[in-house]
């Protein structure tokens, strides 16, 4: 039959030069393009048998196929499914060579790295392509369903392809490689060995729907036993991919031993998961989700590289392992599968974060997380304390990021509260038990439950019997300056602003009694305000302190001092905020300072300075703060003590 020759344009020759040395880092891809091409052609033609009864097609045993020869260094993939006619080769096949081919290049060049590059290709639709970066020689044999001529593709990627006809070519496509020699240190691997098309199969195809097959290893000479002939009976074939997409499947139709197999294997963990979670979203857009909340913290969930997100497949088709832009980074810790019906087999990082669809899958895969972990919190309590003990830190990252989910995250969230030692509460429970009177949750941050719970801040708290939230993750110092509301009421802090405890009787009283105090003790405070200028803003009598003397607290809104060393660990520069000095009028040491500063008016020496002084450090290290000069206050305190003896 005549050959005819055709000669690549001149981007065409650049463009397969770009392909074949620079878009793919991972050479195995070109494996898993023409596998999907060959599961495409299947699925097309069992379409068309479906819709044309006249088809003269064989749809009985529809499969794809993979032949080595290590002689002659060739790989075949073939499949028996729609094939193509001489036309289509030409326009299919060729369309490296149509006019869309200068918008790729020019796209191509302009892309940003590799993985923006690799992602273009499945746009044009030329994956195909991607063989000549493991293979001097491409030929390409296929015949069409219903016809009784096939053609035959053959190029070398270089300056020109033959097209010809041929008349014994079987139904559906043969794509056969010529492979180019192993070199490892180029990432060509030894793409004739049976373990490493297994491993590529298993890795990017394993749910493919139609078989993969691979002819198995013939036993090697002499392997028979003395005495007995050698075993020349034909081996059946190899079938190299699972076809269990279990995310496709109904529920009861798939074990939970196979949910948590399938689990293992994505996430390289030994323990069973926690739950599955399981979506199917129809419309239209198409695509299923089978997720998976591990039981434990990974080890290294807070570490700066780890390595988050879903894996992602097209049509059973792998496409990604991470894919960060389907989970926030909130739910980081998520395993699992999305299988969509309408992406590109080769869409980028880069693109898919800016993709319309993979963010509406990203909005309703992280709304189905959470709604699972809400289910949980009623139905499976001991399973959501497992949850929340293992992942709750990272949980309450999404308070500072999702917005649009911020109440949900809020109402699955867990806290230590002085109510309960041992059992946590939520913000449900809090509310439920909140006395008659009470406007706003309250809570104080610090290092760890025993510092809170001694903090001087929590005096009133306590007498009044008042539930306070005790947070010691570094996170919590973060989200509550967003002043968060739950069930319409706002999380307040025990040290910041005024303090109004009690009924409303006694809220009254206590003002009058304040007012009375302020009158009292207004020269002093004046006078310590105007001393400790340089340090706090305002010296105010307290109605939080019942026990200690003296504590600082923050105006409502200001930023507290752990925030301010988080920001400047973060190499984050911000202003000094000055704090107010509370004092206790009850307490003696600020009752005999009062008289003492009364009697000597502003005469007032030395001593009355660095008691107030003294009274601020004393203040500053009962909530856990740095001193700017301890040896000055060790100086100052022996001085004291010293006087006593």
């Amino acid at each position: 039959m005549p050959t005819e020759t055709f000669e690549f344009q001149v981007e065409a020759r650049q463009l397969l030069q770009m392909m074949i040395h620079s878009i793919y880092s991972n050479k195995d891809v070109f494996l898993r393009e023409l596998v999907s091409n060959a599961s495409d052609a299947l699925d097309k033609l069992r379409l068309e048998a479906l819709r044309d009864d006249s088809l003269d097609a064989d749809v009985s045993d529809l499969h794809i196929a993979i032949e080595t020869d290590r002689q002659t260094r060739t790989l075949t993939v073939r499949d028996n499914g729609i094939g193509m006619s001489h036309d289509e080769v030409v326009q299919l096949i060729g369309t490296i060579a149509n006019s869309g081919t200068a918008k790729f290049l020019r796209e191509l060049k302009e892309a940003e790295g590799a993985a923006e590059a690799e992602g273009l290709i499945g746009q044009f639709g030329v994956g195909f392509y991607s063989s000549f970066m493991v293979a001097d020689e491409v030929t390409l044999l296929t015949r069409r369903a219903g016809e009784s001529q096939g053609t035959r593709w053959t190029s070398t990627g270089e300056g020109t392809y033959t097209v010809e006809t041929v008349d014994d070519a079987p139904q559906g496509t043969a794509v056969t490689l010529r492979l180019k020699p192993e070199d490892t240190d180029d990432q060509l691997h030894d793409y004739v060995s049976p373990w490493k098309i297994r491993e590529i199969v298993k890795r990017y195809s394993d749910f493919i729907t139609w078989p993969v097959r691979m002819a198995a290893e013939s036993a090697p000479e002499g392997a028979g036993a003395a005495g007995e002939e050698a075993d020349d009976t034909p081996r059946e074939p190899e079938t190299l991919n699972s076809m269990k997409a279990l995310w496709a499947r109904s529920r009861d139709e798939v074990s939970d031993d196979e949910y948590h197999e399938l689990y293992k294997h994505i996430s390289h963990d030994w323990i069973d998961p926690l739950t599955t979670v399981r979506l199917q979203a129809e419309g239209t857009f198409e695509y299923q989700a089978l997720l998976f909340i591990p039981s434990h913290t990974p080890h290294d969930l807070f570490m700066q590289g780890y390595k988050r997100g879903i894996q992602l497949y097209v049509k059973r088709v792998f496409i990604m392992d991470d894919c960060e832009a389907l989970m926030p980074p909130y739910l980081r810790f998520v395993k699992g599968v999305v299988d969509a019906q309408d992406l590109s087999l080769n869409v980028s990082r880069e693109i898919l974060q800016q993709d319309r669809q993979i963010q509406l899958m990203h909005r309703r895969l992280a709304k189905k997380v959470l709604s699972t972990v809400k289910d949980m919190m009623s139905a499976e309590p001991e399973q959501y304390a497992t949850f929340w003990r293992e992942f709750g830190r990272v949980v309450k990252e999404g308070l500072l990021s999702d917005f649009e989910n911020r109440e949900t995250i809020l109402g699955i969230s867990s806290f230590a509260t002085t109510h309960d030692e041992d059992e946590p509460t939520t913000l449900r429970g809090y509310v439920d038990r909140m006395k008659d009177g009470q406007e706003h949750i309250y809570y104080l941050t610090g290092e760890s439950r025993q510092a809170i719970e001694n903090s001087p801040h929590m005096e009133a708290f306590r007498a009044k019997g008042v539930e306070v939230l005790l947070l010691t993750d570094p996170v919590d110092e973060v989200w509550v300056e967003a002043d968060p509301e739950f069930d319409g009421r706002k999380l307040r802090s025990v040290a910041k602003g005024e303090v109004d405890l009690g009924t409303e009787e006694e809220k009254k009283e206590a003002a009058t009694e304040r007012e009375g105090r302020q009158q009292e003790y207004a020269d002093l405070l004046g006078w310590m305000t105007e001393r400790l200028g340089e340090t706090v803003k305002e010296v105010r009598l307290s109605s939080r302190l019942t026990v200690s003397p003296a504590c600082i607290v923050s105006d409502t809104h200001d930023v507290t001092p752990a925030l301010e060393n988080m920001y400047r660990a973060m190499g984050q520069e911000v202003p000094h905020v000055k704090r107010i000095l509370e004092l206790n009028a009850e307490h003696p040491l600020v009752s005999g300072l009062n008289k003492a500063y009364a009697s000597r008016g502003e005469s007032a020496g030395t001593g009355l300075e660095e008691t107030a002084e003294l009274l601020y450090d004393l203040a500053l290290l009962a909530e856990g703060g740095e001193l700017a000069d301890p040896s000055r206050f060790v100086r100052l305190m022996a001085d004291r003590l010293e006087r006593t003896l």
